[in-house]
C-alpha cells in the first residue's frame, strides 16, 4: 500500500480523515495525496455566468484555496510523510473516483457528513457514492481518534461467495501490517437465520487457505444486520469495521444496500469497505 488519497474540504470530518491517513502512511511508508475539489454550480456554466468573474478574481480565489490546502497539510502531516496535493474544478464524487484512478490509489480515506465553507461543495454527501462504486478500498471516518490503533478489526460477511476471497485478501494485508486481531463476524437475523454449527463450518472453510495468527469466529444474533455489526463491534471494542461492497447494490449478501449507509451514519468507529 503505497498511495493514499484523502479528499479534503477543511471540515472537521476531513481533519479526522487526514489524521488517520497520516498514521497509516507512517506505518506503510505511503505517499498521501490530498485533493480539494471545487464544483461550480451547473447553472453558472450552462448560462455563461462564469464570464462575470475576472481572471484576477479567479487567481486570488485559487491562491486563497491553495494557502488553505498548504496550511492543512502543515497542520496534519509531519515531515516524515510525503504529501502531494491537487486543487481541481470537478464534481466531488466524480473527482474522487477520477483521481484515485489517476494516481493508482491503494486506499481512499475520507470523512463523512463533512462540508466546506463553500456551500456548493459537500464531500460528506458523496461518501456513499464513492463507497458503492470505488474499486479502491475506502475507509470512512466519522470522529477523531486521539489514540489511533488498529488492534481489533471486525470483518463482517456472509462468507458465501468465492468473490469475497479477494476482498478478504485485501483486508488481511491491511490487518497483518498492523498486527491486528481479526474478529470474523456472521450476523443472524430472524429472516436470514443459520445455525451456529453451519455458520462456523462455513467460516472455517472460508479461511482455511489463510494463516490467521490472531482471530475469532463469531455468530451474532440481532434484529438487523447493521445493529448486529454495531453491537458486536462495541462488545469487542473494535477499532475498525470492514465490509465488502457491490458496485450496483451496495453491500453484497448483507441483505440490502442500506446497511453501508446506516453503518456510516451510526458507527463511530472507522469503516473499511472493499468492493467485490
Amino acid at each position: 500500500m503505497k498511495t493514499i488519497l484523502v479528499p479534503i474540504d477543511f471540515s472537521k470530518s476531513s481533519e479526522y480523515a487526514a489524521k488517520m491517513a497520516a498514521k497509516i502512511a507512517l506505518k506503510m511508508d505511503a505517499t498521501v495525496y490530498l485533493i480539494h475539489l471545487i464544483e461550480l454550480p451547473k447553472g453558472v456554466i450552462d448560462m455563461g455566468f462564469a464570464s462575470r468573474f475576472s481572471i484576477p478574481e479567479s487567481m486570488l480565489y485559487l491562491r486563497k484555496v491553495r494557502e488553505k490546502v498548504l496550511e492543512f497539510k502543515e497542520n496534519f502531516f509531519n515531515k516524515d510523510i510525503q504529501v502531494e496535493y491537487f486543487i481541481k474544478l470537478n464534481n466531488p464524487f466524480e473527482g474522487i473516483i477520477k483521481y484515485a484512478d489517476k494516481i493508482d490509489a491503494d486506499l481512499i480515506v475520507m470523512g463523512t457528513k463533512g462540508h466546506s465553507n463553500f456551500k456548493e461543495i459537500r464531500i460528506g454527501s458523496n461518501t456513499e457514492k464513492v463507497v458503492r462504486t470505488s474499486t479502491t478500498p475506502v475507509i470512512v471516518v466519522k470522529k477523531d481518534s486521539k489514540k489511533f490503533k488498529l488492534k481489533n478489526l471486525v470483518f463482517a460477511s456472509s462468507f458465501k461467495n468465492e468473490d469475497k476471497k479477494e476482498v478478504f485478501r485485501k483486508f488481511l494485508y491491511f490487518a497483518n501490517i498492523f498486527n491486528s486481531k481479526i474478529h470474523l463476524l456472521k450476523v443472524n437475523t430472524a429472516s436470514n437465520f443459520e445455525s451456529t454449527h453451519d455458520a462456523k463450518e462455513k467460516i472455517t472453510e472460508f479461511i482455511k487457505e489463510y494463516q490467521l495468527p490472531k482471530y475469532s469466529i463469531n455468530i451474532y444474533n440481532d434484529v438487523s444486520i447493521e445493529k448486529g455489526i454495531l453491537n458486536f463491534s462495541r462488545d469487542v471494542n473494535a477499532d475498525l469495521i470492514s465490509l465488502s461492497t457491490h458496485g450496483r447494490s451496495g453491500l453484497s449478501h448483507l441483505i440490502n444496500a442500506s446497511v453501508t449507509r446506516k453503518l456510516s451514519n451510526k458507527a463511530l468507529k472507522p469503516i473499511l469497505t472493499i468492493r467485490v
